[in-house]
């Protein structure tokens, strides 16, 4: 059960309904992190704002897939891992092997995505600081500074997403109940 009001178009504050119903539209359902954060329209705004951002940047679609699933996983959210395990299968088309290396933080089986999962790690694991080896190893995959500092921001999305959901504890919505997500122990991660 969630700690906070899963807000609707009709009950949200005045200044989160245009974009509670703008979420609805776009996904066909409003999806509970889109209704608990409506209960703090700056939050909601943020959210929506820096998706729209990221979604500029050079990092492609499946790498930003990559960053999000590796961040919720890491952050054990399970609401974000289903629901951007949707997203990677039903808009991005990634296999079935390569969601479930980011879903679990093994190896995937895609060079390019593994060494965004790695990095992703490392950022959230050494608060940005990730040692020199990590970022060489990161650009000799063929990235850039600007996708290195793109996975910071990719990271900061998640965690307004991923540290909401853990706090506010919201249900799965039925719509992403097929890619629910439970984690693994920790000594069977990379």
């Amino acid at each position: 059960m969630s700690r906070f009001p899963l807000r609707t178009v009709d009950d949200a504050p005045e200044a989160a309904k245009p974009r509670l119903a703008a979420a609805q539209n776009n996904n066909g359902f409003l999806p509970n992190l889109v209704r608990l954060l409506a209960n703090a329209p700056v939050a909601l705004g943020a959210y929506q704002t820096l998706t729209a951002i990221t979604a500029r940047g050079e990092l492609s679609p499946a790498e930003r897939e990559a960053v999000q699933i590796t961040a919720a996983a890491t952050h054990g959210c399970g609401f974000c891992v289903a629901g951007h395990t949707a997203i990677a299968y039903k808009k991005i088309g990634l296999n079935e092997d390569v969601v479930d290396a980011l879903r679990n933080g093994t190896l995937v089986p895609d060079p390019r995505l593994n060494a965004v999962a790695r990095f992703t790690r490392s950022v959230i694991r050494s608060r940005g600081d990730v040692e020199d080896s990590e970022l060489k190893a990161f650009l000799a995959a063929g990235f850039n500074d600007a996708g290195a500092l793109e996975v910071v921001l990719g990271v900061s999305l998640a965690t307004l997403c991923n540290f909401s959901n853990n706090l506010g504890r919201p249900v799965l919505n039925p719509e992403l109940a097929p890619y629910a997500w439970t984690p693994i122990p920790a000594a069977a991660a990379e």
